[in-house]
């Protein structure tokens, strides 16, 4: 077995980054992602807060940094099983590869608006998600997207913060990203009114707090304390949302051209499996299970598997990359015998 190699499961941004890191070090990472390209969500993107940095820039950058690294696409692991010094690993393409660490990096995926059926998604024409949003960013495609809107509505904690949908967690960047979109939207249409309906507003990164005071003094956005109780659809098309304004003590009724609905962060769908794998514990999330939350959450509790990025919970980009480096500085203290 060559003690160099090292699996990389998932090749979002955490994935990326420590694969470089990785094979800055002298190792030999392998990344193994099950979509057909690289990036995870943020490949999808438009811009990311609170720099408004290019979300492609970022890809195309961590792309460029991968000279070397052998890269595995539409492939997922079938079978892993632990040797004495690494772990035996079968991939779904058939070949098979010894790895002296495996590190997980297999991000989270977003909640299905469609479950939260007042909402309307699917059901209205124009109420989209977040996502939904980003890709009309970026192409411009997007059919319940109006050409000129005069409103558009953001409901934040959409399958997140809520019981009955199963996921009591927050999803930690819902609330920069509603405002972030809330901005573009003012940018694309300026004679637009934008309103932001949220549950509390989480603003705890470095200039989030004035990214969140620039959309109301220079953009006009418009902040509303309350959930949404009711969507329905007027007769000309027009969604009708009402909510109860908690600060203000009273019911807000309003008419929109565009309803957006802040999809939450849930673990991914295989987190169970690929921990069954290798016998690594999940938390009462669902995510991947860190063997502590303060001084090792890079670190499963087996020897030898590591964890970066969403695979352990909600995270922002620059969480997820210094994860990565973390990370990739983890797994060659492992096996250089200093961890």
């Amino acid at each position: 077995m060559d003690s160099r190699i090292i699996l990389i499961i998932g090749g979002g941004v955490a994935g990326m980054e420590a694969a470089k890191q990785l094979r800055l070090l002298g190792h030999r990472p392998v990344i193994v992602e099950k979509s057909d390209h690289l990036g995870g969500h943020v490949a999808a993107w438009h811009k990311l807060f609170p720099d408004m940095m290019s979300a492609s820039s970022l890809i195309e950058k961590l792309s460029e940094s991968l000279d070397g690294v052998t890269v595995y696409l539409k492939t997922h692991v079938s079978n892993m099983n632990r040797l004495k010094d690494g772990y035996n690993v079968t991939l779904s393409n058939g070949e098979g590869l010894q790895c002296a660490a495996v590190l997980i990096a297999s991000g989270f995926r977003l909640f299905d608006a469609s479950k939260k059926e007042e909402y309307g998604y699917g059901v209205y024409d124009h109420v989209i998600t977040n996502a939904d949003l980003e890709y009309w960013f970026n192409t411009g495609e997007d059919e319940r997207v109006p050409d000129n809107p005069g409103t558009v509505a953001f409901v934040h904690c959409v399958g997140s913060r809520d019981l009955k949908a199963g996921n009591p967690q927050c999803s930690k960047v819902c609330c920069m990203t509603a405002t972030k979109q809330a901005m573009e939207m003012k940018e694309r249409f300026p004679g637009a009114d934008v309103w932001c309906f949220y549950m509390d507003l989480r603003l705890f990164g470095k200039k989030y707090e004035d990214f969140y005071i620039n959309a109301q003094r220079d953009y006009g956005v418009h902040f509303v304390r309350g959930r949404v109780s009711e969507v329905s659809e007027d007769i000309d098309g027009r969604v009708v949302l009402k909510a109860e304004d908690t600060l203000a003590g009273r019911q807000v009724k309003l008419k929109t051209d565009l309803l957006v609905l802040m999809s939450g962060m849930l673990c991914n769908e295989d987190t169970s499996s690929l921990a069954s794998m290798v016998h690594a514990d999940v938390d009462s999330d669902g995510f991947m299970r860190s063997r502590d939350n303060i001084y090792r959450i890079n670190e499963s509790n087996k020897a030898g598997i590591f964890f970066a990025g969403a695979c352990t919970g909600t995270k922002t980009v620059p969480e997820t990359v210094a994860e990565a480096r973390a990370a990739a500085l983890d797994i060659h203290n492992y096996l250089n015998g200093n961890a």
